[in-house]
């Protein structure tokens, strides 16, 4: 049936005569058919007229269509046999299935019938057996009854029988007896439980109750008399009664063996309380140690006598020790608070030593099982190696009694205070001396080692006494002699020069206006550092550089010191208190004293520059009739340089990161000062033309300079080592514009177009003020200046539009091949100056695009624009305003 089923699915029915099979389908009946060779009119694509011209291809084999169509009407004829006779078999195809059906429904009515008569004889049997096994569950019912009935008779015989024999025995206290008879009874009373409705079961469980309630008391009073301390009438019992007595109260209910325990150890620990007492001299912290004596003497004295008495899981010598310390807690606290002003570092720290130890030596005898110690801890107590003993962290018994010694641990911070400060007036006493660096051997203050080596003691040592306020406390005294060091040691013995009053006050406040100045522009930085040194130029010396340099390395020290130091806290101090410890104030703090330190590394090299740009400043520069070898004011530079960076570099030879950044800094801001004197150099005869061999010497001594600060890091050093490449392209940059500088002074002023569009091409984020800088070191006139700056303002704005106009020549183009401008030639002729003008021209032309526009612009207002910029032939001068407006304020906020 589910084949059947199967060929429905996969047959489908269209329309009413066609029947197209699926592909499933019609590959199996591929496979049942198969033939040698498949004639191609089964195909599933079978086209006539396809196979028609495949049987005629061409004219000459329609010679053969006679015997294709007779070989046709053959195959059909054929066909129609076979088509004939399955029709003729299928005949009675219809009668066969009925009778199939009949026969079928026929064997159903037989089976159904013998399937009823099997039920009706398996209920019968069923009858049966209910019926032979009746009396049997029966007899089972009556057995569990009789079973029930024995075993209830006899409890109840082994009850009243006990309760009997339990009233002669407690009454001979023979305790060793009792035992059995008593877990018995008890397990007993227990089952009758359920029928303490029946008034004779009620009486025997009072009896019972009665009879644990009066073993209870006898054993307590047993227990009393024997360990009374005075003498009594009747007779004590022995310790194997007393033992036997213990095994008894174990059945009994838990509150008489807590009861009993409590007694115990309170008149196990009378001589202590006594002895101990607060009004004794021995009670004091300088004699604690005799405590923890006593209960050594007393515990080994207890077991050797007692030890047999208690079973081992009562833990009595565990629970003696607990109660000790909870007294000696409680005795402690109250002594201290009442003789607060008695107490003092050294003391304290002897009575937490000796506490500690003996806690710990408690937690190696202990488990822990009557403080609710985990399994875990008290297997790991247990099963500690000896090699691990004497390195134990005290877990079980920590704090058992040092807790009463953290409200007074304000003593040990106070301390901690007091030494701190006393070792820091030694640090002063010791930065006042001359630090030999030769002999130390290392650049950094070896008081910094000591200090931290002495915070790293005290926070071990405070760990151990306490993780929470306390550390927190330390914490605070760390800050604030981590600044007093800094301000005291580091800055106290900062070399210092004073040329006047004010510029006593500027030296002592330098350290303040250090930050500042980093904000500052380059002008105002060169105000403020032309108003710290007037006067006399003084420089300091040698011994003044390498103490300066051991500052800042000791700050470097300190500085990533102290990081470590907030770390370490943070990881030792509890949770809650983490987040409150911050030393970042402190960081800030040698921060500033490194850069204070650069800082005066740099003015102290420029100091040595100052009159050599002076004696720049005032050479004839108009006058000069030959070029020669550089200037005398370089060759003093570069000796400047050579005497005070090697001394600096090689103190700062393991701080090479400030070394770095002090020649950045230096570069900074000696490159704005010598373009400033610069600008003060006349080159320009009383004619009015240019001195062209001045031009060319300062252009030499610019180059040299520039030489020199390029190799200004590693200047009088044995290896050459390659200067970083951020200080190289602040060099290049800088000194480049200064040598373009002096090229557009060389630049003749006519014609005025000519002069503005070279100006524009070496210089084109120059700006009006440097612009007329450059006009006053050609000796332009006033009133032709004017002319030139409106000249260049809209040449300018111009190259700016066209620039905005022509995607080609965009700003990101050509402003940085403008930066790369290349230095000229050292060696130049004195005879062909034109000619030499004229290749540094074509020198930097290629540099900078043509439509190059400024970065830093002219000050002007948009509307004013006038000329070619107005005057667009396709009418979008508006347009190109709007662009060029847009440009300035994404350029010049």
């Amino acid at each position: 049936m589910s084949e059947t089923v199967a060929d429905a699915t996969a047959v489908q029915v269209m329309g009413s005569n066609k029947i197209h099979f699926s592909k499933e389908v019609k590959q199996v009946i591929d496979k049942v058919l198969k033939t040698d060779e498949q004639d191609p009119m089964d195909a599933p694509d079978f086209n006539t007229v396809d196979y028609i011209n495949q049987l005629f291809p061409n004219e000459q084999s329609l010679a053969t269509i006679d015997e294709t169509i007779q070989r046709m009407q053959c195959e059909v004829s054929l066909i129609d046999d076979n088509i004939r006779s399955v029709v003729r078999g299928q005949t009675n195809t219809g009668q066969d299935g009925q009778l199939a059906l009949c026969e079928a429904q026929k064997v159903i009515s037989s089976l159904f019938s013998h399937i009823i008569d099997v039920k009706t004889r398996a209920e019968r049997t069923e009858e049966m057996v209910k019926e032979i096994t009746r009396d049997i569950k029966q007899l089972d019912c009556a057995k569990r009854n009789l079973t029930s009935a024995i075993t209830t008779l006899n409890h109840l015989h082994m009850l009243v029988g006990g309760i009997e024999s339990l009233n002669e025995l407690i009454e001979r206290r023979s305790y060793g007896e009792i035992l059995n008879p008593l877990q018995a009874i008890t397990e007993v009373n227990q089952h009758f439980q359920q029928y303490s409705d029946i008034d004779e079961i009620k009486n025997l469980s009072q009896s019972v109750d009665k009879i644990q309630v009066t073993l209870a008391q006898q054993i307590t009073e047993d227990f009393k008399e024997a360990f009374a301390n005075k003498p009594s009438t009747q007779h004590r019992l022995g310790l194997n009664q007393l033992a036997d007595a213990c095994k008894v109260l174990s059945v009994l209910d838990a509150k008489v063996k807590k009861e009993l325990l409590k007694w115990f150890i309170a008149q196990q620990l009378e001589e202590y309380m006594h002895l101990f007492h607060e009004n004794q001299d021995i009670a004091w912290l300088d004699k604690i140690d005799k405590r923890y004596a006593w209960l050594k003497r007393h515990l080994l004295d207890f077991e050797d006598k007692y030890g047999s008495v208690f079973p081992l899981d009562w833990e009595v010598s565990e629970r003696i020790t607990v109660e000790f310390c909870r007294q000696t807690r409680q005795q402690l606290a109250q002594i201290m608070a009442k003789r607060t002003a008695e107490i003092d570092v050294r003391l304290l720290l002897f009575a937490i030593n000796k506490t500690q130890a003996f806690e710990q030596l408690l937690s190696k005898r202990f488990t822990g099982v009557t403080l609710g110690a985990t399994p875990a801890e008290q297997t790991r107590v247990l099963t500690l190696p000896a090699a691990a003993e004497a390195s134990l962290t005290v877990t079980v018994f920590h704090d058992q009694i040092g807790q009463c010694f953290k409200p007074h641990l304000d003593i040990y911070i106070r301390s901690i205070d007091r030494n701190l400060s006393e070792l820091l007036e030694k640090f002063i006493e010791m930065s006042k001396e001359p630090y030999k660096f030769a002999e130390a051997k290392t650049t950094v203050y070896p008081s910094s080692g000591d200090l931290f080596v002495f915070y790293k003691k005290c926070m071990v040592q405070c760990n151990q006494l306490s993780n929470e306020q306390p550390m927190y406390d330390l914490a605070l005294v760390f800050k604030k002699y981590l600044r007093e060091y800094a301000a005291k040691v580091l800055e106290g013995s900062t070399p210092k020069l004073v040329t006047s009053s004010t510029g006593s006050s500027i030296g002592k406040s330098v350290s303040l206006l250090t930050r500042d100045m980093q904000n500052l522009s380059t002008a105002a930085g060169q105000v403020f550092h032309n108003f710290l040194k007037e006067g006399d130029t003084q420089r300091f010396s040698r011994d003044d550089l390498v103490r300066i340099c051991c500052v800042l390395t000791t700050g470097e020290y300190c500085l990533e010191t102290v990081q470590q130091l907030e770390d370490k806290l943070k990881e030792k101090v509890t949770a809650a208190y983490v987040s409150k410890i911050d030393m970042s104030e402190e960081k800030d703090v040698f921060h500033r004293i490194i850069s204070n330190c650069i800082q005066l590394l740099v003015q102290d090299l420029e100091a040595g520059c100052e009159a050599s740009l002076q004696a720049m400043a005032k050479v004839q520069w108009q006058h000069i009739s030959n070029v020669g070898d550089q200037s005398a004011f370089i060759s003093s530079i570069c000796g400047n340089f050579k005497q005070t960076v090697p001394a600096i570099r090689d103190t700062l030879a393991s701080s090479r990161k400030y070394f770095t950044q002090f020649c950045h800094r230096f570069v900074a801001a000696f490159i704005p000062k010598f373009i400033n004197v610069l600008y003060r150099c006349k080159l320009t005869l009383s004619d009015g033309s240019n001195n062209v061999l001045g031009c060319e010497q300062l252009l030499l001594d610019t180059h040299s300079l520039k030489t020199a600060l390029l190799e200004l890091p590693s200047v009088g050093s044995s290896v050459n080592r390659k200067a970083p490449t951020s200080y190289t392209k602040v060099v290049v940059k800088d000194m480049t514009r200064a040598e373009m500088i002096i090229k557009v002074v060389m630049t003749p002023v006519q014609p005025p177009a000519h002069f503005t569009q070279q100006v524009l091409k070496l210089l084109p984020d120059i700006t009006i003020a440097e612009y007329q800088k450059i006009l006053d070191m050609k000796a332009v006139k006033r009133v032709d200046q004017l002319q030139l700056i409106d000249l260049f303002k809209h040449t300018a704005s111009a190259a700016a539009v066209s620039g905005l106009l022509e995607p080609t020549n965009s700003e990101e183009e050509s402003l940085p091949v403008a930066n790369e401008v290349p230095a000229p030639a050292t060696e130049e002729t004195e005879t062909d100056a034109k000619t030499n003008s004229s290749s540094l021209d074509a020198t930097t032309a290629p540099a900078a695009a043509t439509n190059a526009t400024p970065k830093r612009a002219f000050i002007f207002s948009v509307g004013s624009f006038t000329g070619s910029a107005d005057k667009n032939a396709d009418g979008s001068s508006q347009t190109g305003i709007r662009k060029l407006e847009s440009l300035l304020k994404k350029r010049f906020p």
